[in-house]
């Protein structure tokens, strides 16, 4: 079964808590991700870009997907056409020049989002994003938390996105574990660029794609 993960650099934006994502645990997951042969998608903030350049020469290096988590991470949906424009542009401009890359998947910050935010990013060029997993690791309630809430979890099936933030205290401890317990619960995870339809599909109520070919 394919899974995605998904890892958040909010490059100072941390809703819950007080201290900032950093990219101390970065190289850690690089290697344990390595270790393991998965590829995920990493999504940046224009602050997190601007701090850890190299971080993400590195990243985009070892194979992941670059995805972009805004300028600022503000709320999408409160924002006008213009803003919503330049907080999808202005972290993309920076990103294509340190890697030549230019992003297309876009996971809106607090999972806020609205049919103009989604008919902005598209225009933009880019496919909107939605975890499906939250692993919780943002709540530091420990690696078996993590472990237990993503293994556990009701929507863990075939196509799910599975949520975690680069920076947050014990997630870089649990990985390891985590990824050995998906793969012998028989998932294969890739990067969303491969998880994804891009076309001939529809969307199911919970918001999950179903190619076309499979509803015939």
């Amino acid at each position: 079964m394919l899974g995605g993960m998904v890892w958040t650099d909010d490059g100072g934006w941390r809703r819950y808590l007080p201290s900032p994502w950093g990219n101390d645990d970065t190289q850690k997951i690089l290697d344990i991700l390595e270790k393991h042969k998965v590829k995920a998608t990493f999504f940046m903030t224009g602050g997190w870009v601007e701090s850890y350049p190299e971080d993400v020469k590195r990243i985009y290096a070892a194979g992941h997907d670059l995805g972009n988590h805004s300028e600022n991470h503000k709320n999408m949906s409160q924002l006008s056409e213009e803003e919503k424009t330049s907080e999808l542009m202005s972290v993309h401009e920076k990103v294509k020049k340190l890697t030549g890359v230019d992003m297309e998947l876009f996971r809106p910050p607090y999972g806020d989002y609205d049919n103009a935010v989604i008919k902005n990013a598209t225009k933009n060029g880019y496919y909107p994003i939605q975890w499906s997993v939250d692993s919780l690791d943002w709540k530091d309630y420990g690696v078996d938390s993590i472990i237990d809430t993503v293994c556990n979890h009701k929507a863990l099936d075939k196509g799910a996105i599975i949520l975690c933030h680069n920076g947050a205290k014990y997630t870089a401890q649990a990985l390891d574990t985590l990824l050995a317990t998906l793969k012998g619960q028989g998932y294969e995870l890739v990067p969303i660029s491969q998880l994804i339809y891009k076309e001939n599909y529809h969307m199911d109520p919970s918001g999950k794609q179903i190619s076309d070919e499979d509803a015939v």
